[in-house]
């Protein structure tokens, strides 16, 4: 038996395989360096931190939907109390709450939260966005209680119960609570009742003074802004958020929605944020 006869296809064979992993090999060493530098890239990148601010009658867990999403899609997020104490001393602490925060920023505010971001964000660089969830954006000298009356629709100021509460210099405020058997209709009421019952047990009250007191700075004439409208709205007057949006021209969108948006509708309070993250800061 010839045994060049019978390893010749063996040996051709392995010349063949011998080129072809020479190939793979130059394009290997060609290509890694680059698709190595664009991954390296990607991983650099650094997205905004995003700070939620909530308004009157709930807490920061009222973002827990949002802060899901945003953390999933590698958003550094958190989400400070609001004291609700009134609109200068929130504003000032929030604005003090910035200070911690390394890099650019995306502030939200929902509802009340929104007079505060307007005021707390006035002058400082590092806000890159502004976003209003069925928010207040109140010009210099407006106060929320001004706009609600402008703009008639909301039915949430007719089923508040008045609390008092010793100030610490003396003398007698008075805390804002929604009437319990009446908050699913009022605030939140495309969320399952189980849920907002649970709300409205927990609910932070708003000192009743902040609806009187007028804005100081509109950090939305200087800053982007985004604004969600909620159009079953009835805290905040659909109509009033639509001239507000639009005085800021901001980008604005519009879902059916209760005021409670961020825990009813926890994705597209997402989609709005993020939109405002990519388109101003780079």
């Amino acid at each position: 038996m010839n045994l060049k006869t019978v390893f010749r296809p063996t040996l051709k064979s392995a010349a063949v395989l011998s080129a072809v992993a020479g190939v793979a090999a130059l394009t290997l060493t060609a290509t890694t360096p680059a698709n190595a530098a664009k991954a390296e890239h990607r991983s650099s990148e650094k997205k905004p931190t995003v700070v939620l601010v909530h308004g009157a009658f709930a807490d920061a867990s009222s973002w827990n939907g949002v802060i899901k999403r945003l953390q999933h899609d590698g958003y550094p997020v958190v989400a400070p109390a609001n004291p609700l104490r009134g609109l200068a001393s929130d504003s000032d602490y929030i604005r003090s709450f910035l200070k911690s925060v390394q890099g650019p920023i995306v502030l939200v505010g929902h509802s009340y939260g929104g007079s505060v971001i307007s005021q707390a964000a006035a002058g400082d660089p590092d806000v890159k966005a502004l976003v209003y969830i069925a928010a207040f954006a109140p010009d210099k000298g407006e106060t929320p209680a001004e706009l609600g009356e402008k703009f008639p629709g909301a039915t949430l100021p007719t089923v508040l119960n008045p609390v008092s509460f010793p100030l610490p210099g003396g003398g007698t405020g008075t805390d804002l609570y929604i009437q319990t058997d009446k908050f699913h209709d009022a605030f939140a009421a495309d969320v399952p009742e189980s849920v907002s019952d649970l709300m409205a047990a927990t609910q932070r009250p708003v000192a009743a003074s902040v609806f009187g007191e007028k804005a100081t700075e509109a950090a939305w004439k200087t800053i982007p802004s985004w604004d969600l409208i909620a159009t079953e709205d009835k805290a905040i007057a659909p109509d009033a958020q639509r001239f507000m949006a639009e005085r800021a021209h901001a980008h604005t969108v519009e879902i059916k929605s209760s005021h409670a948006v961020a825990v009813s509708h926890p994705g597209a309070v997402t989609r709005q944020i993020e939109q405002a993250a990519r388109a101003t800061v780079r």
